[in-house]
């Protein structure tokens, strides 16, 4: 019984310390970076990522995740205004399916750039995982936060929405894994899709399957 209750102890403060890594509000970017590379899967989280781009936070921005059938047009049909951005400082990643992936593609993009600083957009409930990956496959990376937070999370408090409170538990056991595997040399870098999405999403046209 006692096993029982440490265990659960143990695993509601990993959630309560997992919560103080969500960011509840968007905050801008303390400072500018080489790049900016969104990791695809939620609402907004593209545009927010040009729009970054545009106030010039970064020299060029990596699309992450865009499914395979999806390109600049399908970009610029959902964002008109993107057009100038697109022609001149965004590359496409279509190879990434993952979390795990998206950290690797990333890192060969930087390398390739020759960039030594990254802004990283995605949701503000995929943060912690994503910076434990992309932090493990490019050590020598100083990666920046722009934590993007849906209507939804904006609406109503996360406690209060069942949805909300699946994802973040879901969330949380992804991250577990992450940390896991990363204490035990990374092993499963690979993998295969992940799931789960943000409630009420919007489609992005860029996107590939909810991280």
């Amino acid at each position: 019984m006692l096993v029982v209750l440490a265990v659960v102890l143990f695993a509601g403060l990993g959630f309560v310390d997992f919560l103080s890594k969500v960011p509840p509000t968007e905050a801008r970017p303390a400072r500018n970076a080489d790049g900016v590379v969104v990791l695809t899967g939620g609402s907004s989280r593209v545009s927010d990522a040009l729009d970054l781009l545009s106030a010039g936070y970064g020299k060029r921005l990596l699309i992450s995740g865009v499914h395979p059938t999806n390109g600049y047009t399908d970009i610029q049909r959902s964002l008109p205004d993107s057009q100038h951005l697109l022609a001149c400082c965004v590359d496409l990643d279509r190879s990434a399916v993952n979390t795990r992936s998206n950290a690797t593609e990333t890192r060969r993009w930087a390398q390739e750039r020759g960039f030594h600083s990254l802004i990283v957009v995605t949701s503000n409930y995929h943060m912690p995982r994503a910076i434990v990956e992309l932090s493990y496959a490019m050590p020598d990376i100083d990666l920046i936060p722009f934590a993007v937070v849906g209507d939804k999370w904006r609406e109503e408090p996360w406690w209060t929405s069942g949805a909300a409170l699946r994802l973040l538990l879901s969330e949380y056991a992804k991250y577990l894994f992450a940390q896991t595997r990363m204490a035990f040399g990374g092993v499963g870098q690979g993998g295969v899709p992940e799931t789960g999405s943000p409630p009420a999403p919007q489609a992005k046209p860029a996107t590939a399957s909810a991280r």
